[in-house]
């Protein structure tokens, strides 16, 4: 790994950490999984372990100014450290999404009759959340680790670093923007995509419609995605789908990426986002994703071709439809932490699962699966 370090990946803290998944507002889960790491109110930990956090603070649960509140007290106090998630990323661009109306003036959470019990920001709290939000990195490395809230892309990397003179994110944003936008006016995309979307635009935003793959425009969102790179490390690499899903408020023409499939690097990887399936939840239990990209591995499962690469966001963000569902306990959306480097896994109910048992357990299956379609002895 190279010694020089730029504005877009700062240096990971030294030492034991606990790598804490996506929080979604979900305050009182956050308190118990920080009580059962050990750490104190103010962050402190006996051992000397420190909290990294992978993004996706905030939206759709009940307590996000609260969550903000805790995590911003802890890495100003260099207690701790967090990375920019895509939920951070829309707040900062003031980009109204499903389950983040809580922070602006009119909330439009509120005026669609969902997410009614999200406390509300004050406009002092916003300016000094803002504050905090637009100076996080991007990711976080060391020698034998790296956290980044989606997606571990080199390329997307150094494209940031050619533009760090540009030091206010939402002014990046925008720039990869106008540059992706030009590049669909120059090959045509964007005069096939807006044709497509004339016959079609009252669709998209219509679950019950009868919607039709559009290659125009998945090739259109593909760009818009992956020419970004800040939307890359924060959502990730999508590709064209062959059928179009239903998800987040419209439908969507794209699919995720499976990046981990190719990373061959040495350090360790630790995302979230990915919205993780536990053992004890249901594939309908589980909501917010158009394309499940974990199939192919067990809950507890080290990914990619080294096994280095691990999703530590096990859903928590769906707890507001297992509330609308009358679930008040035992909730199948979980909010967990890596521990590093002893990779033990902690739920926010005190559950503990050795990930490396884990990943050796499904290697061993799947070496069965293999021998026995072989026809080789196991």
């Amino acid at each position: 790994m190279s010694e020089k370090r730029s504005r877009t990946v700062a240096p990971l803290h030294a030492g034991p950490l606990d790598v804490i998944g996506d929080v979604h507002g979900e305050f009182a889960a956050l308190r118990a999984l920080i009580g059962h790491l050990g750490y104190d109110e103010s962050g402190l930990h006996p051992d000397g372990r420190r909290a990294v956090f992978v993004g996706d603070l905030c939206d759709r649960g009940p307590d996000s100014p609260a969550v903000l509140d805790l995590v911003m007290g802890w890495v100003q106090s260099g207690r701790a450290q967090c990375v920019l998630g895509n939920h951070e990323l829309n707040v900062l661009l003031g980009a109204p999404k499903h389950g983040n109306g809580w922070f602006f003036d009119r909330d439009h959470d509120v005026h669609n009759g969902e997410f009614l019990e999200s406390k509300a920001a004050t406009p002092e709290r916003r300016t000094h959340w803002l504050q905090f939000l637009e100076r996080l990195p991007m990711a976080l490395e060391r020698e034998d680790l790296r956290i980044v809230h989606a997606c571990w892309d080199g390329a997307a990397v150094r494209a940031l670093d050619s533009a760090s003179a540009v030091r206010d994110p939402r002014d990046m944003y925008q720039r990869f923007k106008a540059d992706a936008k030009r590049l669909l006016r120059e090959s045509g995309v964007d005069d096939r995509a807006a044709l497509e979307m004339r016959d079609h635009r009252h669709s998209f935003q219509d679950p019950l419609a009868v919607m039709p793959l559009l290659p125009a425009c998945a090739e259109e969102a593909t760009l818009m995605q992956n020419a970004n790179p800040l939307k890359v490390l924060t959502s990730g690499l999508e590709a064209p789908a062959e059928t179009p899903a239903w998800a987040g408020g419209k439908w969507r023409m794209t699919n995720r990426s499976r990046w981990w499939r190719a990373y061959h690097d040495e350090p360790a990887v630790l995302i979230g986002h990915y919205w993780r399936r536990d053992a004890r939840a249901k594939a309908e239990e589980v909501t917010g994703d158009w394309d499940y990209p974990l199939g192919d591995y067990g809950p507890y499962e080290w990914m990619g071709p080294r096994g280095n690469v691990f999703c530590v966001d096990y859903a928590v963000g769906g707890r507001y439809a297992e509330r609308a569902q009358g679930r008040t306990a035992e909730f199948k959306c979980r909010l967990a932490a890596m521990r590093w480097p002893e990779r033990e896994l902690v739920f926010d109910d005190g559950q503990r699962i050795d990930t490396q048992a884990a990943s050796a357990k499904c290697l061993a299956r799947n070496e069965v699966v293999e021998d026995s379609v072989s026809g080789r002895e196991p």
